[in-house]
């Protein structure tokens, strides 16, 4: 019986091994962008999204949804395990399960970084887009904040009461659409059919503060359906920017901004607008407050009531759940070559001026 058992923990210890070797060397790509831009991006990731665009997108639920919920189930009962042979002084027992936790969270990062997170290492998306890299100028910079803001109230002006009583297919089909017309953008991005689900663990999304997620175990972009439905447009493009790829969460926005603004969609193209004029204003904000006042004089009353029926969304969730998916996700972003965390999401500003220097809009 000891036999068997020393047998077993050997070769959990050698997977175990074996799996810290693989893990080294993918984390080792962090320091070759060409490599995971060529091989992995361009080649590898491209068999991965199809598989799972063909597999999962005729499902209209969200598989990834389920998965997670069951993980989470497994993930109590081997705690609940764990702490039964612990409580029993099994010590044995008790170390044979945790090293079997060690063992499926190597491969489940493994799996992580294989199926979609290598896009984190590849270049970024202002080389990959051939985007003009500069220091934008505080006018500039203004001046693009104005035209923001102006697009958001004239979109949102043209907004009707039955646009912003949609159901999900009537959000899902214009992010699509807009999505996949980026196969036009200069120079074209890599064109595939995406998809957008609602999440039915929505609820759970609102106390983690969280507006949606990709799922890179079923390759689904999953939005929140419980927020403001204006809101909800910008966010599925979003996270079907990181269904093409877009790994980094300042490209995602962007990505999901260039979508939304050219959609022909009213309530798509209002979504782009406001969230995009937030980034700018908070920029703005961060350098001059003089100015910010100033600016915001210029948001249309629509607008300002939405940005507070979305502040008062989110303050009704805030809590210590909400507090610990912050600092979990911001040191996530942290480890995945996105040193500014949460901070991140700002630096869509950036690419976006680059986008407009390169378009005329800047002289």
């Amino acid at each position: 019986m000891n036999n068997i058992r020393d047998s077993k923990l050997i070769s959990r210890l050698a997977a175990i091994a074996c799996m810290f070797i693989i893990l080294i060397v993918i984390f080792s790509l962090r320091s070759y962008p060409e490599i995971a831009e060529r091989y992995y991006s361009n080649v590898f990731y491209t068999f991965v999204r199809s598989g799972f665009l063909f597999l999962f997108n005729y499902i209209p639920f969200s598989v990834g949804d389920i998965l997670y919920l069951i993980i989470i189930v497994l993930l109590i009962v081997g705690i609940s395990r764990f702490t039964k042979f612990l409580i029993r002084r099994q010590f044995a027992q008790a170390g044979f399960i945790f090293l079997g936790f060690i063992l499926k969270l190597q491969i489940g990062v493994a799996l992580f970084y294989g199926l979609w997170a290598l896009n984190y290492f590849r270049q970024p998306a202002q080389k990959r887009l051939n985007l003009p890299n500069y220091d934008y100028s505080a006018p500039e910079l203004k001046r693009v904040t104005s035209m923001l803001i102006d697009s958001a109230n004239g979109s949102r002006a043209s907004l009707k009461a039955t646009d912003l009583n949609v159901k999900n297919k009537q959000i899902v089909n214009p992010a699509i659409d807009a999505v996949t017309g980026l196969s036009t953008f200069d120079p074209p991005l890599i064109a595939i059919k995406p998809l957008a689900k609602s999440s039915f663990i929505s609820p759970l999304l609102n106390y983690l503060g969280t507006a949606g997620y990709y799922n890179p175990f079923t390759g689904e972009a999953q939005f929140n359906n419980l927020m403001p439905v204006y809101t909800q447009p910008f966010v599925a493009c979003h996270e079907m920017a990181h269904q093409m790829g877009f790994g980094a969460e300042d490209e995602a926005n962007f990505a999901g901004f260039i979508a939304g603004k050219s959609s022909d969609n009213n309530l798509l193209k209002y979504s782009a607008y406001y969230l995009a004029s937030q980034e700018f204003m908070n920029e703005i904000l961060r350098t001059d407050s003089i100015l910010f006042r100033q600016l915001q004089d210029r948001i249309s009353p629509a607008v300002m009531q939405d940005l507070e029926t979305e502040r008062e969304f989110w303050r009704k969730y805030q809590g210590t759940a909400n507090r610990l998916s912050s600092i979990f996700y911001d040191n996530y972003l942290k480890v995945n070559k996105q040193p500014e965390g949460l901070k991140t999401y700002n630096r869509m500003i950036k690419l976006s001026m680059s986008y407009y220097k390169k378009t005329g809009f800047i002289k």
